[in-house]
């Protein structure tokens, strides 16, 4: 009899220990899965099948009640030579910047959406994007454009009224910009294909993100593959 209960203590033991263990990586939703979600209560996750790819998914994350809900997601289009490690990426080589980003704030030739708290500025015939490497203010927003950086190693941004129309700077190379890295990284609307090395979403997207994004819940993105060393899930 003792014999008995002691095997029955013991089952009863290993169920327990079956039945509280943690649900498997693939059943977490995607956040807890990331090694690092920058801190905040609002994640963006840009990820594409692989390092080639020019297309993937845009879903964006909010924390509630202690776990990660997700509240929207698009088809999202990437660089047209795939993406790349952020941390060694050079300029000009047309690769979204893998890695896990703030994002500084948002802007657009068109005015917000409605409901929008995020900083937002509008593009005016004034305004530049700066990507000259010998530019003081190199990978910054300037209006006018200053004398040291030039136009052919700027960007125009009015003159991009469809993928500019509204958009999110990705703060890549910005806090302590490295010259050569690369410049000008946003979430955009659309335009005609894959991007040159930003993240671009339908402009309906754009706008619901635009509406849901808090400046207070300090919003982050994260950009990477699926798998691989570049998966998202690293950053």
């Amino acid at each position: 009899m003792r014999g008995s209960l002691v095997a029955l203590s013991v089952l009863l033991a290993l169920a327990g220990s079956v039945s509280a263990a943690p649900p498997s990586a693939a059943g977490r939703p995607l956040p807890e899965r990331l090694a690092d979600t920058g801190g905040g209560r609002q994640l963006i996750v840009a990820e594409a099948p692989d390092t080639g790819s020019t297309t993937g998914t845009v879903t964006w994350w909010e924390l509630r009640r202690g776990r990660w809900a997700r509240v929207g997601t698009a088809p999202a289009r990437f660089g047209a030579a795939g993406l790349a490690e952020g941390r060694t990426r050079r300029q000009g080589t047309n690769t979204t910047p893998a890695g896990l980003y703030e994002l500084p704030f948002a802007f657009g030739v068109r005015p917000a959406p409605a409901g929008t708290a995020y900083p937002y500025r509008r593009v005016t015939d004034g305004s530049w994007w700066c990507q000259d490497n010998g530019a003081r203010e190199y990978n910054r927003w300037v209006e006018p454009l200053p004398s040291d950086c030039r136009a052919a190693e700027a960007e125009h941004l009015v003159t991009y009224p469809t993928q500019y129309a509204r958009a999110m700077v990705i703060g890549f190379n910005y806090a302590e910009p490295v010259r050569g890295r690369g410049a000008g990284v946003f979430l955009h609307v659309d335009g005609a294909g894959a991007t040159a090395g930003c993240v671009s979403v339908p402009a309906e997207a754009m706008d619901r993100v635009l509406a849901w994004a808090d400046p207070a819940k300090r919003p982050h993105i994260a950009i990477g593959t699926s798998a691989g060393d570049l998966a998202v899930t690293t950053y």
